[in-house]
């Protein structure tokens, strides 16, 4: 069976998308609130095991980190990654939002979509969920880093993955989302581009 490995996940009760439907799911996490079956620091990834994941899933993480943070993270993920494995990511795509808020005269403040959690401006995609910062007082919720095509493809060739796909999806769940997946290999097995459908960059 494949093994996925769900970074900052928070919960096995947390769906993963579907592609990985009959995959093994471990979670990793620094909290040990939702019992993950990893606690620990996902910058410190390279310290475990090689090869040991044929993919790991990062959804709405990765922003969390500072950059410096962030390229130590992928850089993890490309170590853990059995050798035809690939990650798959998805972050705020700041060009998407930024060019709404621009193109049609609005303030950071102004609302962008209504959410479960309740409306979410402009201001809480690029910088963090504000209510929930406030109402946990927990700083690592705030977003320290933002990211578009260009620095994300530029962060991954520089962990080493030599194969990128990535698109924008901006439906009412996945709100101008960066969809990335790299490989860490040449060639991407089709059975598994086939499942994400997503066009190639490099």
């Amino acid at each position: 069976m494949k093994k996925v490995l769900n970074v900052g996940g928070n919960s096995k009760a947390i769906a993963l998308p579907k592609e990985y439907e009959g995959w093994e799911h471990i979670l990793l996490d620094i909290d040990a609130t939702n019992h993950p079956d990893i606690i620990a620091d996902a910058r410190e990834l390279t310290m475990y095991p090689r090869y040991n994941f044929y993919s790991v899933y990062c959804s709405h993480n990765l922003e969390h980190y500072y950059e410096h943070d962030a390229k130590k993270v992928l850089k993890g993920f490309y170590h853990v990654l059995k050798p035809d494995g690939f990650v798959h990511l998805k972050v705020p795509d700041m060009k998407a939002v930024l060019k709404i808020m621009v193109d049609n005269g609005m303030d950071i403040d102004d609302v962008l979509y209504q959410s479960q959690a309740g409306p979410i401006r402009f201001h809480d995609v690029i910088f963090g969920y504000g209510v929930e910062l406030e109402r946990s007082g927990q700083d690592y919720f705030a977003h320290k880093s933002g990211f578009t095509e260009k620095k994300m493809l530029r962060f991954l060739q520089e962990a080493h993955f030599p194969m990128v796909y990535m698109k924008t999806i901006s439906d009412i769940i996945s709100m101008h989302t960066l969809h990335v997946l790299a490989f860490k290999k040449d060639e991407p097995d089709p059975a598994i581009m086939e499942l994400f459908e997503l066009p190639k960059l490099m």
